[in-house]
């Protein structure tokens, strides 16, 4: 796994999409207002599901960042 701009670039957006799927998904499910929102618990869950994201990126890779092969493994 290549760690460099790109894959950082690619976390980071992952783990943004991540965070505001998570919120939105929590919000739909406790809010009978926006008044009625537990937002300290949504900030959590979803901080803690872009946390779970790049850590996933770290351990697996990202299929969208391609690997950059050198010269010399070009032939």
């Amino acid at each position: 796994m290549n760690v460099n701009v790109p894959f950082w670039r690619a976390t980071g957006i992952r783990a943004v999409k991540t965070f505001a799927q998570t919120a939105v998904a929590l919000i739909g499910t406790n809010a009978a207002g926006i008044t009625a929102v537990d937002w300290v618990g949504v900030a959590s869950g979803a901080a803690l599901a872009g946390i779970v994201s790049v850590l996933t990126s770290l351990a697996t890779g990202l299929p969208e960042v391609s690997e950059v092969k050198s010269d010399a493994d070009v032939q």
